[in-house]
């Protein structure tokens, strides 16, 4: 599967946060604020690899969850690589994004071994699927099977990518890394650096979060929306074939530009739901994601996407 952007202008990081900013509570239902004003929510949070029980509230964004985190384990921010929702496992269908389930268990993954491996690009496709934690921090989301990276076993999926080549990528969001890892010359030897997150020694956490509510998202409970500016925002949970539709945009995110990005597949769902032919669907994504310059096989099949969601297919 190939990374990257080829051919096709890259977007700047403001504009993804810019993208974050103009997210609208979800249709059907809307802001639960009123409902619940003045509500504290508290989550509790372990670290994956196994800690006591700390508690964060107050934060509207991922820097500063990630910030209330640090604070209530003493460590520092930078340690930080992502978190899970639910599980301490390195879970990447229950990676934190910019939504949390009122119900939820933050589990959150830190630096642990670093690691440098030197690998011959023998083929054009490394078999490498990217993602972030959405502030600055890239790491492998998928390594498909028989690929090339996938025989390099000391490579895993979960681990961060700290340089490629002795560049430094640290800031940079995981449209650029692919792009870079696609770029790279074939018949040539690179080198990357890895943090892979602490693992614990047990095999199971040492205490767990209660009754998962994974299991229940979908049911209609709230859902904390986070926002890079302004304040977070209680909504309800995407129906079920929402959240479909949602993962086979995500999915054609991956096949076309080799990035899993679940909030970028939601801001192109709800700019899609409400129009009613694919002409208008080109245009309100063209304002809303101008510079990603999406190819124009890939609008039509996300709209395909949005249309069998809207006629009950998925």
């Amino acid at each position: 599967m190939p990374l990257g952007l080829p051919g096709k202008k890259k977007a700047k990081a403001k504009e993804t946060a810019r993208l974050v900013d103009s997210e609208q509570p979800a249709a059907g239902g809307g802001s639960l604020l009123d409902q619940v004003p003045r509500r504290r929510l508290v989550f509790h949070t372990q670290l994956a690899h196994g800690s006591a029980t700390g508690r964060v509230e107050d934060f509207s964004s991922i820097q500063e969850l990630y910030a209330k985190i640090a604070g209530a384990f003493e460590i520092p921010q930078s340690e930080v690589l992502y978190c899970t929702l639910n599980t301490p496992k390195v879970d990447m269908e229950r990676l934190l994004g910019v939504q949390i389930g009122l119900e939820d268990f933050i589990f959150a993954h830190v630096k642990g071994l670093m690691k440098e491996v030197n690998v011959y690009k023998s083929e054009d496709s490394l078999g490498l699927t990217i993602t972030d934690n959405g502030v600055g921090y890239a790491f492998i989301k998928r390594i498909k099977a028989g690929s090339l990276i996938d025989s390099v076993k000391t490579i895993c999926v979960g681990d961060h990518i700290e340089s490629i080549n002795g560049e430094r990528i640290v800031g940079w969001r995981h449209y650029d890394v692919a792009k870079k890892l696609k770029e790279l010359k074939k018949e040539e030897l690179f080198t990357l650096k890895l943090i892979e997150p602490k693992k614990a020694f047990e095999i199971e956490p040492r205490s767990k979060p209660g009754k998962s509510s994974a299991d229940k998202i979908g049911t209609g409970r709230g859902t904390l929306r986070l926002r890079s500016k302004g304040p977070a925002t209680v909504e309800e949970v995407p129906s079920e074939s929402e959240t479909m539709a949602i993962k086979k945009v995500d999915d054609l995110l991956e096949l076309y530009m080799g990035i899993r990005d679940t909030d970028l597949a939601t801001t192109m769902f709800e700019a899609g739901k409400d129009k009613v032919n694919p002409d208008e669907f080109a245009v309100a994504l063209d304002e809303t994601l101008g510079d990603f310059a999406f190819p124009d096989e890939f609008v039509f099949d996300v709209w395909g996407a949005i249309g069998d969601a809207k006629q009950g297919r998925l």
